[in-house]
């Protein structure tokens, strides 16, 4: 039977508007404006849903979780992290390689793509990483499933590290998909954490100074030669988790479908500064550190004005004593995909440039096939998004995802998911989970050489010689 869902809020593109949209099976069959006739309301031939009023948005596609599994699964698993994510209105996920064992063969990958199918609530994408060693494999792959190839500049959690220059420079030249690349120097680390050695040989180093180990310069530095090798090579980049105001310099305004390179913020990067370690601690302790609170309003800036392009939660749950210790010892990294959507509408944004930011341009960046919008034609993976007459504030006991906890506890949001639908079946409702998976696998239409060199590069603001 098809669905109705009616009397709601939609959001797509820029614009707001009251209207409907009619469902039949995983598609999208009709947008309209306005309220539909009400013999369509009571026919027998709909099942209809009347928002009364609330928001209808296109699914959440975060582009980039760490849901832990294989390997690591006591902080989280495929199963309980999608369910976190349907809980906060992410339909879909492209999750990263670094568990164990790390995701760096077509074997790998396909062993993922198994294990999702059958017990993921939310549709599915899996990062091929790279190795100095692994780019025969890199060329090999189908980038019809796969949304590109994770490059790691610098360690972070499960250590896969790429930092031989002749693969680097192979890579780009060669590399027939998106590179997302997490850009932090290691050299500049390690002389950093030096320092902060020599400072306290005892030990007990303050949390306080992970922005000065892993600092500003540090993702400057590594976010640079990125840049440099993409437009050396005409390489499609895409930034992760961009941190700091100075990388902004690497980014231009403008049509995202016409950028080389694009840029990714996160939201506590955008609701925290280096400042609330003070009163948060290892909660908010992630790879790349927060920054200050002048970064914090720069990346806030480069949100509204079209320089970053994409917010993703990167999401990477730990267990609470996991996240004991000093500066040297706490686990790196945070819980983020139950919470991202609500926190981005209630805390910061229009709803417009909140699903321009996780909902169109993440599509757009990652050329995924037909979702990411409210359109005739498109899967069905629709949020239903109330506006509270009081703040619910977030508490641990909230958390869907297994570690137990989230950053934004104390928070107080204005916006809740009431419900989501993947694939035109209710994956949440209401605080319930679906018992049968209406997932599906991503598919991508990736970029070919002609793209990559059609696409706008001749007023890129970043010039090597300047800097």
């Amino acid at each position: 039977m098809k669905k109705l869902l009616y009397n709601a809020s939609i959001v797509n593109g820029d614009e707001i508007f009251c209207g409907y949209v009619i469902v039949d099976g995983d598609t999208i069959e009709t947008v309209g404006r306005g309220l539909p006739d009400m013999a369509m309301i009571d026919s027998s031939d709909y099942e209809s849903v009347s928002f009364r009023g609330d928001y209808l948005l296109p699914g959440v596609i975060d582009s980039h979780v760490h849901f832990r599994d294989p390997g690591l699964t006591s902080k989280g698993d495929i199963a309980t992290e999608s369910r976190a994510a349907v809980a906060g209105g992410v339909t879909s996920f492209m999750d990263m390689p670094n568990t164990k064992p790390q995701t760096i063969s077509i074997k790998d990958w396909n062993d993922k793509m198994e294990h999702a199918a059958g017990c993921s609530l939310a549709n599915y994408a899996f990062f091929i990483g790279a190795t100095n060693d692994n780019l025969a494999t890199l060329m090999a792959a189908d980038y019809t499933r796969v949304p590109g190839i994770k490059l790691f500049l610098g360690s972070s959690t499960g250590n896969m590290l790429v930092d031989n220059e002749m693969t680097l420079n192979h890579l780009f030249e060669a590399s027939p998909a998106l590179i997302m690349v997490h850009a932090e120097d290691e050299a500049e680390i390690k002389a950093n954490r030096a320092d902060i050695e020599a400072r306290y040989p005892n030990g007990d180093v303050p949390l306080s100074l992970h922005g000065t180990m892993r600092s500003s310069k540090a993702c400057f530095k590594a976010a640079r030669h990125a840049v440099e090798l993409a437009l050396r090579y005409h390489a499609r980049l895409h930034l992760a988790h961009v941190s700091t105001s100075e990388e902004l310099k690497l980014f231009a305004p403008g049509n995202i479908s016409r950028k080389l390179i694009t840029a990714e913020t996160c939201p506590h990067y955008l609701l925290f500064s280096g400042d609330d370690m003070q009163t948060l601690g290892a909660r908010i302790k992630c790879n790349p550190a927060i920054k200050s609170e002048n970064d914090r309003s720069e990346l806030h800036y480069a949100v509204n004005e079209h320089i970053i392009d994409t917010v993703a939660t990167d999401h990477a749950p730990h267990l609470p004593a996991d996240k004991e210790g000093d500066l040297l010892h706490a686990a790196s990294g945070m819980p983020g995909v139950q919470f991202s959507l609500p926190v981005m509408m209630s805390l910061f944004f229009d709803p417009c440039v909140v699903v321009r930011m996780m909902c169109h341009n993440p599509a757009i960046v990652f050329r995924v096939d037909k979702r990411g919008f409210i359109a005739p034609g498109y899967k069905a993976d629709i949020v239903r998004v109330a506006c509270l007459r009081e703040p619910h504030i977030v508490s641990d006991n909230d958390v869907v995802s297994r570690c137990g906890w989230t950053p934004y506890a104390g928070k107080k949001l204005m916006h809740r998911v009431v419900t989501t639908w993947v694939n035109g079946q209710p994956a949440y409702d209401d605080g319930r989970f679906a018992g049968k998976s209406s997932a599906q696998a991503i598919r991508f239409n990736p970029y070919t050489a002609d793209d990559r060199r059609s696409l706008f590069i001749a007023s890129h603001p970043y010039n090597p010689e300047q800097h």
